[in-house]
C-alpha cells in the first residue's frame, strides 16, 4: 500500500505542477479517497470544485494564473493578465483574464476572480504560446497579439490601456509596427490600424 509520501511524490513527480485535479491524479495512480486524506492531514488543499493544490508548493506571483489554467486546461492567458506576464505598461488587476473556445461552458465555481473572452477559429491559435505557471502547462498571447487584442477588446480594457500597451511594447521592443499590421491581416482591428496609420503618418 502506497503511504502519504508516497502519494505526495507521485503526485509532484506527475508534471502537473503544484495545482491538480482529480483525473490528473488518478493518471498519476492516486484514487479520489487518498486525495480526501492529503487534504485531512493538509498536505493538500482543496481550491474549488475539481481543483487541489500541493501545500508544499510556495505560492508565486502567477498563483491565481497557474490555478486557473489547471481547473480550465484550454484556457489562454490574455489581454490584462497576458500585459502584466509580458511587463507591458501599468495596468494592474486582480482579475484572472484568459478566453475560452466558442462552446466551451465557463466553470461554475473557479475560487478567483475570472474575466472571460471567447475566441474562435485563427484567435485560437494565432499568435498563442505555450507557457508554464508554477508548473502547470499554459497557454497565453504573445507580446504582438495581446496588443492587438487590447484594440480588439478595447471597450473591455479602456481605450487609454490599449494605447498604453502599444506605446510601451514598442518602446520595449517588444513588437513591431510591421509585425502588428500582419496581425491585423489575421484578425483585423480597425482602431489599431487607425491608430498606426496615423504614427506612420
Amino acid at each position: 500500500m502506497i503511504t502519504l509520501r508516497g502519494q505526495i511524490d507521485r503526485l509532484r513527480k506527475s508534471g502537473y505542477g503544484a495545482f491538480f485535479r482529480p483525473g490528473d491524479a488518478a493518471q498519476a495512480g492516486i484514487t479520489y479517497h487518498q486525495i480526501q486524506q492529503l487534504v485531512a492531514v493538509g498536505e493538500v488543499e482543496r481550491l474549488s470544485r475539481g481543483l487541489y493544490r500541493l501545500t508544499s508548493v510556495e505560492p508565486t506571483e502567477n498563483y491565481s494564473l497557474a490555478a486557473a489554467c489547471a481547473r480550465i486546461p484550454r484556457a489562454v492567458v490574455c489581454l490584462l493578465s497576458a500585459l502584466r506576464v509580458h511587463d507591458i505598461g501599468t495596468q494592474v488587476t486582480r482579475d484572472v483574464w484568459i478566453a475560452i473556445p466558442h462552446g466551451t461552458k465557463a466553470p461554475r465555481e473557479s475560487g478567483f476572480r475570472l474575466r472571460l473572452v471567447r475566441f474562435s477559429g485563427a484567435a485560437l491559435k494565432y499568435g498563442v504560446v505555450p507557457i508554464s505557471f508554477e508548473g502547470v502547462a499554459a497557454r497565453i498571447t504573445n507580446p504582438t497579439r495581446t496588443v492587438l487584442d487590447c484594440f480588439r477588446y478595447e471597450r473591455l480594457v479602456g481605450r487609454e490601456a490599449a494605447r498604453e500597451a502599444l506605446r510601451d511594447a514598442l518602446r520595449q521592443r517588444l513588437v513591431t509596427v510591421d509585425g502588428l499590421y500582419r496581425a491585423t491581416e489575421v484578425l483585423p482591428s480597425r482602431r489599431l490600424r487607425a491608430v498606426l496609420d496615423a504614427t506612420a503618418g
